[in-house]
């Protein structure tokens, strides 16, 4: 059988008859495993795809899907037999049908043999002309099928370039101009198409509308992007005005995988792909550091600095997901800056500073690494002010937000840092730099105690997503009010401890495939460890918790729980200060708590002296995720401990 993709999800059995897939559920479960290219997908995972909320018989309702889908293609096989198409692996499922015989595959395969070898350009128009419209066209409202037809609408347009490019040098390319034309027009900000549009007009032997698309090129850049072409459309402006036989637009640096890539076109996708989460997030940090790379290849220092300030993702979490990735670009963006020198262009330079504040995440830095991220940020903020570019300045303020966590108490300073960039981003229609607003304002209304405000702001948060489709939006609002929930059940009548343990691991459930292990890691045993903390309870003990960075601090009161004292009071003695990022204040905080179970003056006075200018704070609630109560509790506790001379005015 074969299965068709690329527009409408259908499928055909051997002799052309077409397979009767079922109704919407059947079909998006098919086009789920498709995507899936051969590999076992998960049980839950399938049903977290299928269901924003899923009902209380999900699990048995995909057993019914599958079970109709095998019978739909594979109708002669015996009942006994196991199934050779859909198969059972794991504790999931898997789609067992050659490459050649998925029409997305097939696509792919040949996209890249013709990144390969010229030769296959043939067979990439054919399967070019096989798409029917959007991937998976049929398959609406689920985030897994926007994030595959973003990046396979992506893969689209780089064969549409390809076949071009190939066509072009071998001397072909008159007949291009029309699709061409088209594919600027929808798609203007891609500069490699401008450059094949204008090779083709040439070849056509029409000079003036060749250099008259170049220059509509550069009005579009400068004026929509405050950027000027790049070195290759300003080459082939100059061999047409000179006469010449342009041979390429801008030449294409390849990977270390022979896959050339154009830079920019990269870091456009990557940024779109950032936005989507889940694997897409993980592919976008991929793809734009491959970008950067191939970029410092060309030995172009302008593109350099271009390709990396390009990749302006508004940024929430003072966690790396990926830590060596982020290092690797603060350490392209650092070498960028020195070959500039002091005189470089302001833009591309507040560019890279902002690049380096935002990826320089404080939980992952040292002291001297924090300081020289503090100094970028502020270097950023301050040209960036020079310029007239508001997304410039919003993104210089995100460094800004980021680098704000110096030392426990700044909920206030974070706050006018994010009604700056709401602000800017309402003014100037900056709707993903909006949604950072409205995120860091919520973070700071939760660390305040300030509910009601959070709540606010989380709905407008909401709002702002669904207009840009923004998926990740509403996985931070959720735990914002399993966080709230939490609060609430320490007050009279509010609801019940378990109540609010179900909204953190329904929270949890949802983060899980977000693509955030920088802010998934450990987050769901310490919200669990400040609810019990919030009823008195002792902290929770099941080894199978995953405790991530937050280890050290609750490892003393796990201990405590156990009855294993002696082993706590060596734990605490080891505890580090904790990292300077949205979770500083809560570890302090257990910090205070343990020294003061155990009479631990040394530690106590330690977590008194870093929490004095957080006492109208809430513990972890800077993160908008979880709260331990109030910092003023432990603040108390701990001073009692470590004696009359330590406590706070």
């Amino acid at each position: 059988m074969r299965i068709d993709a690329l527009g409408a999800v259908r499928a055909f059995h051997d002799d052309g008859s077409p397979v009767a897939l079922g109704g919407p559920r059947h079909r998006e479960v098919l086009a789920r495993l498709v995507a899936a290219e051969g590999r076992m997908v998960t049980t839950d995972t399938l049903v977290d795809d299928l269901w924003t909320d899923p009902p209380a018989r999900a699990v048995g309702a995909l057993r019914t899907f599958v079970a109709a889908l095998r019978r739909a293609v594979e109708p002669g096989r015996p009942p006994r037999d196991p199934p050779r198409v859909l198969v059972t692996e794991g504790p999931g499922y898997a789609l067992r049908l050659p490459r050649e015989d998925v029409d997305v595959h097939r696509f792919e395969d040949t996209l890249a043999r013709a990144r390969h070898s010229p030769d296959a350009v043939t067979d990439l128009g054919a399967a070019l002309a096989a798409w029917r419209g959007p991937a998976y066209a049929d398959v609406t409202g689920s985030v897994w099928a926007q994030r595959e037809r973003t990046r396979l609408e992506e893969l689209r347009l780089e064969g549409v370039e390809l076949r071009a490019h190939i066509l072009l040098d071998s001397g072909e390319g008159a007949a291009l101009v029309a699709g061409l034309g088209a594919l600027v027009a929808e798609h203007p900000w891609r500069e490699p198409a401008w450059g094949l549009l204008a090779r083709a007009l040439h070849r056509a032997g029409r000079q003036a509308d060749a250099l008259a698309t170049l220059r509509r090129a550069r009005a579009m850049l400068v004026g929509q992007l405050g950027l000027d072409p790049g070195a290759g459309l300003r080459r082939l402006e100059t061999d047409i005005l000179n006469g010449y036989e342009p041979l390429e637009a801008a030449p294409a640096p390849w990977t270390g995988h022979g896959v050339r890539l154009g830079p920019r076109t990269t870091v456009d996708l990557a940024r779109t792909l950032a936005l989507a989460g889940g694997e897409a997030l993980v592919h976008s940090r991929r793809d734009r550091l491959a970008a950067v790379r191939a970029a410092e290849r060309t030995g172009d220092l302008t593109l350099t600095a271009r390709i990396i300030g390009a990749y302006d993702v508004p940024a929430i979490w003072s966690r790396a997901d990926d830590p060596e990735q982020s290092l690797a670009v603060v350490a392209a963006a650092e070498r960028t800056l020195a070959a500039l020198g002091p005189d470089g262009p302001a833009d591309l330079v507040a560019r890279l500073l902002a690049t380096v504040a935002v990826e320089s995440r404080s939980a992952d830095l040292s002291r001297p690494g924090l300081e020289r991220a503090h100094q970028a940020a502020r270097r950023a903020e301050t040209l960036a002010r020079q310029q007239a570019d508001p997304a410039l300045l919003a993104f210089a303020l995100n460094g800004v937000f980021l680098q704000s966590f110096s030392s426990p108490g700044l909920a206030p300073v974070r706050d006018r840092t994010g009604a700056e960039i709401l602000g800017l981003a309402t003014r100037h229609a900056l709707p993903d730099f909006a949604v950072l607003g409205r995120l860091v304002r919520l973070q700071s209304a939760s660390a305040l105690g300030d509910l009601d405000a959070a709540a606010s702001h989380a709905d407008a948060a909401e709002q702002l997503a669904a207009t840009t489709e923004a998926p990740l939006v509403p996985v931070l609002t959720r735990w914002f009010r399993a966080r709230a929930t939490a609060a609430l059940s320490a007050e009279p009548g509010g609801p019940t401890a378990a109540e609010a343990a179900a909204h953190y691991r329904a929270a949890e459930d949802a983060l899980r495939t977000a693509g955030m292990p920088g802010l998934h890691r450990g987050l769901f045993p310490l919200a669990l460890l400040g609810l019990r903390l919030l009823h008195d309870r002792p902290a929770p003990t099941d080894p199978r918790l995953d405790w991530g960075p937050y280890g050290p601090w609750a490892r003393p009161l796990v201990l405590l729980a156990q009855d294993r004292a002696e082993e706590a009071r060596a734990a605490l003695a080891t505890v580090p200060d904790p990292p300077c990022d949205h979770m500083q204040e809560a570890l302090w905080c257990l910090t205070a708590h343990a020294a003061a179970r155990l009479g631990e003056r040394g530690a106590a006075a330690r977590a008194v002296a870093a929490l004095r200018d957080a006492r109208a704070e809430d513990a972890g609630a800077a993160s908008g995720m979880l709260t331990l109560g109030p910092v003023a509790r432990y603040l108390a506790e701990a001073e009692v401990c470590a004696g009359p001379h330590t406590s706070t005015p």
